[in-house]
């Protein structure tokens, strides 16, 4: 049961009838009361009317009673919203025999992409592509268990010009030689590598530039050769992906190559609907309400003056094959903030050609950048961008190392099952539990606390309750009445009751730091709750609610957490 949905339903016809027309009665949790209104505020200016006299209409028109809520009207025009403790307890109950916990699934299922993650054929991947990453995985988490259809889009750079650099190298060093190299992850190196050569040998520069028309033009060999790399390259992803338990599989897989026969179609219908013009030499579209530092209309470019096409032509490509192929409703693009004005430019022309049009629609998920403890982008100390496996390695042993300081007695596999769970637990919490168009800093010591509003805390919480349900010895029965007579108690209630309205939010915000904030809050709760009202030596149907509290606190926290993309562990 969304409580904040129940008030503002029971709400909005009485601020309706004072208004004259639909007013969002604006309830949200109150450090006065259980809820609060704030729209009487908002009425003053536009009715004319004190607010305290709005607030006071209101409540007379109000229908609260049958609920068991009662109102007054506090300050300048707040309306104070107080649930009784019984009206708590039956609602609460009502969650005990609902495996969703008051969230149904939604009542109009879409098709929905989700673009994100996207490294680059023969790079190995670094921090840079970890918000894209978890982000995009906890969207589709979310996406999943409401109910829609979900694609996965692993949109890989596997295209373009560095490949004729890249075959090259393969060839000089011997396809044996080469696949063993990719295959042990060593990706970066084998780059590096070409580019030297590319940098040092004219020869090798012309034969590359001469391997890309080949490979454009689909030579067998060239097309075999260009194969291998993607495939030893998509076999590392695959190995990052695991560590990062994310949900991301080979079927995801969609490259820049796989659009590559649509570019020129785009071309052509862009040009038939009189949408591309000339520009120094390029073919471009421009969109309207785009302009340069100078003024100047802002050209996307399409085709380049060298015949070449572009990311936008790939991505209008993409974009088109999405809606007319897919039947997408939704389209997501997990993408850093620096790419704000490509989408924005890539949605706008997609529109003025007709491809993306209600009840379709495209949004930027963007996020900003992970930084050091000096506040600039986060370097290894030979100043190169950190490798996302080596950080992710870095997370599970220092987890295992604290789980084990914590625990001497785990056996080994314990151990590193904790470790893992925590230590990437840690990691994705400290980037979804911030907001996305922000930046952070990388703090080990903070990530990996056990206090403050850290996965560890969570983790924690949860294996804490775990605990107390098993040395209950009774399994928890879900029919058993609730009592909420202590205030820690009623917190509780009122917390649970809260989870609903959060992911509902996120369905269409996707700031998954609003869910962080709400699981911790369950959590520390919870723990004031079992400080003050024991539960073990609490007797007879006292004992039993307090266990049903217990055990509802862990499912939410679970799942909260597994929309998150963060295990649970049953100890630490």
């Amino acid at each position: 049961m969304d409580l904040e949905k129940l008030l503002s339903d029971r709400l909005a016809p009485a601020f309706a009838a004072v208004a004259g027309g639909p007013v969002d009665p604006l309830v949200r949790r109150s450090p006065r009361a259980d809820f609060q209104s704030d729209a009487a505020l908002a009425l003053a200016r536009r009715l004319g009317r004190p607010p305290r006299d709005i607030a006071a209409a209101v409540l007379a028109h109000a229908v609260l009673d049958d609920v068991g809520v009662s109102a007054e009207v506090s300050g300048p025009g707040f309306l104070n919203l107080t649930v009784t403790d019984r009206a708590l307890a039956d609602l609460v109950a009502g969650l005990a025999g609902d495996a969703r916990l008051g969230v149904p699934p939604t009542a109009t299922p879409q098709t929905v992409v989700v673009d994100y993650s996207a490294p680059n054929v023969a790079k190995e991947m670094h921090v840079g592509h970890l918000r894209s990453t978890v982000i995009g995985d906890a969207a589709v988490r979310l996406l999943e268990w409401l109910g829609h259809r979900v694609v996965r889009v692993n949109h890989l750079g596997d295209w373009g010009t560095p490949f004729g650099m890249l075959i090259e190298h393969l060839i000089d060093l011997g396809e044996a030689e080469a696949a063993q190299n990719l295959s042990m992850g060593d990706l970066d190196t084998f780059y590096r590598a070409a580019r030297v050569a590319f940098d040092a040998d004219e020869a090798f520069q012309e034969r590359s530039r001469l391997r890309v028309v080949a490979l454009q033009g689909g030579d067998e060999r060239t097309r075999r050769l260009w194969r291998l790399l993607v495939t030893q390259s998509e076999r590392y992803f695959l190995t990052v992906y695991d560590l990062l338990d994310v949900t991301l599989s080979a079927a995801d897989f969609r490259g820049e190559s796989a659009y590559n026969d649509l570019l020129a179609g785009v071309v052509d219908d862009l040009d038939r609907l009189g949408l591309l013009l000339p520009s120094g030499g390029a073919e471009c579209v421009f969109p309207p309400g785009f302009t340069g530092r100078d003024g100047e209309p802002l050209p996307l470019i399409v085709r380049k003056s060298d015949g070449g096409y572009g990311y936008p032509a790939t991505d209008l490509a993409a974009l088109r094959q999405r809606v007319g192929e897919l039947g997408a409703t939704r389209l997501l693009y997990v993408v850093g903030l620096p790419q704000r004005q490509h989408f924005a430019m890539v949605f706008a022309v997609a529109e003025a050609a007709g491809w993306l049009c209600p009840p379709a629609r495209a949004e930027h998920l963007g996020f900003g950048s992970i930084l050091g403890a000096d506040g600039r982008m986060l370097r290894s100390r030979a100043g190169e961008s950190v490798k996302l496996v080596g950080l992710l390695e870095e997370a599970v042993a220092r987890a295992t190392d604290l789980a084990r300081s914590r625990n001497p007695d785990l056996d080994a596999g314990t151990a590193e099952e904790i470790g893992r769970a925590v230590g990437i637990g840690a990691i994705k919490y400290a980037d979804l539990s911030v907001d996305r168009t922000k930046d952070y800093v990388l703090d080990w010591e903070r990530m990996l606390a056990l206090d403050g509003n850290t996965a560890p805390y969570l983790q924690y919480a949860y294996a804490r309750i775990r605990s107390v349900l098993r040395r209950a010895g009774t399994a928890v029965r879900p029919d058993v009445p609730i009592v909420v007579a202590q205030p820690a108690e009623r917190a509780l209630a009122v917390e649970l009751l809260g989870f609903a309205a959060v992911v509902g939010e996120l369905e269409q915000s996707f700031e998954f730091h609003q869910l962080a904030g709400y699981l911790h809050r369950l959590a520390t709760v919870f723990n004031a709750f079992y400080e003050r009202c024991p539960v073990l030596r609490a007797t007879d149907e006292l004992r039993e609610s307090r266990l049903l509290l217990a055990e509802l606190t862990a499912r939410t926290l679970r799942q909260g957490l597994r929309l998150l993309g963060i295990r649970t562990v049953e100890r630490m």
